[in-house]
């Protein structure tokens, strides 16, 4: 097994917050597939797990930067679901899933966390 790409990304609460306040709806449409902005609609306070997502798909678009054909790749071609544990994960599809499948066997790994202030993600590209 060997890593091919790596991504960061940390988003500010406060910021996630005037943008769900200013573009509402259609932010929330930009970023989040329908399963995700269900689950982030779900969450008493959806300001840390909307800034959360948005640090994901930003940390696994980096990861992807890594591979040929991968700048097009848009918001909506990843998808950060938790598993049973609460362990988070990211489905491709469209441009994304094609560079990856494109590459052989690829996992992302990926780890999320956010504080009263911020949220940020780690990706991690492993081929197989």
């Amino acid at each position: 097994m060997s890593v091919i790409g790596v991504g960061i990304d940390l988003v500010e609460l406060a910021r996630a917050k005037e943008l769900l306040a200013r573009f509402g709806d259609q932010a929330l449409s930009r970023f989040l597939t329908d399963a995700e902005r269900t689950y982030v609609e779900s969450r008493q306070d959806p300001v840390p797990h909307f800034a959360a997502r948005v640090a994901a798909k930003e940390a696994v678009y980096k990861a992807l930067q890594s591979l040929p054909g991968t700048r097009g790749v848009g918001w909506r071609e990843m998808e950060v679901s938790r598993d049973l544990h609460g362990r988070p994960s990211v489905a491709l599809s469209g441009l994304a899933a094609s560079a990856v499948a494109a590459c052989g066997e690829v996992d992302i790994h990926l780890s999320l966390t956010h504080t009263h202030t911020s949220a940020s993600a780690v990706a991690v590209l492993e081929r197989r």
